[in-house]
């Protein structure tokens, strides 16, 4: 999850231990941290997830639907061959709207785990009536399981939650088991977006995407042409905290 989903429980909902590596796991069992749901949704959001969600998402990314992990369809699920992108944690969905509204050309893809997010994407959805975007509501990590090899042409990760301590850095997105993945997942020459106002996430991210097989293009305080600042962007700047922004190009 992106956006800096606050965490109230910082230790994963499905191990109420938080081990990391517990001994026996079944096949295919991952850890998760952070939120899947947070506080009551107003009854409008709750219609956009029993109304929207089922026709915006993909088929076949959940082990329970694609126990085979055949890769997915993606003409399918846009109607046509357009080139695809990936937003890594929308959080409440604002950049991920803004892009299919500046790009109707591609179709996107966003993976979110927290369902109140999810609910608020929709509802954004509904009120700009785009209609080249997909929603798969969990671990993106499912999802990197069946995207075809080379098949994304761009990627972003704003605002990922930060894992502030020590102990808690290898829970962060820009680490192999995150980036091995998505490197595979990503066409030759894609872009890969990050965003963030921690300077030590910064850090971590310039790093370990270049190990990942990424080559930076650009870095600093300036956003791309097309960026909308989100609503945590607005929270940082209110706090004090200055917005950074790299580019990487997938090798």
């Amino acid at each position: 999850m992106t956006d800096h989903t606050p965490h109230d429980d910082p230790e994963r909902h499905d191990d109420p231990e938080g081990h990391d590596d517990p001994g026996g796991a079944a096949p295919g069992w991952r850890n998760f941290y952070g939120r899947r749901a947070g506080k009551t949704m107003r009854p409008a959001q709750k219609s956009y997830l029993s109304e929207d969600l089922q026709a915006l998402r993909p088929f076949g990314v959940t082990a329970e639907e694609n126990p085979g992990r055949a890769p997915l369809d993606l003409a399918a699920i846009f109607g046509d061959a357009r080139p695809v992108w990936l937003e890594i944690g929308f959080g409440g969905g604002e950049h991920m709207v803004h892009m299919a509204a500046c790009h109707p050309e591609v179709g996107i893809i966003g993976c979110e785990p927290f369902i109140n997010g999810v609910a608020m994407l929709l509802g954004k959805i509904r009120a700009a009536g785009v209609g080249n975007l997909a929603v798969h509501p969990g671990d993106v990590r499912e999802l990197f399981d069946v995207l075809p090899e080379d098949s994304i042409a761009k990627a972003f990760l704003n605002y990922p939650d930060p894992w502030p301590k020590r102990r808690h850095h290898r829970r962060r997105f820009v680490t192999p088991d995150y980036l091995v993945p998505l490197h595979r997942a990503l066409a030759p020459g894609a872009e890969f977006r990050v965003a963030t106002d921690i300077p030590d996430y910064m850090r971590q991210t310039l790093e370990e995407v270049p190990k990942a097989g990424f080559a930076l293009e650009d870095h600093g305080p300036t956003p791309w042409e097309d960026w909308i600042s989100t609503r945590y962007e607005q929270k940082a700047l209110r706090e004090g905290r200055r917005p950074d922004y790299a580019t990487f190009r997938r090798l």
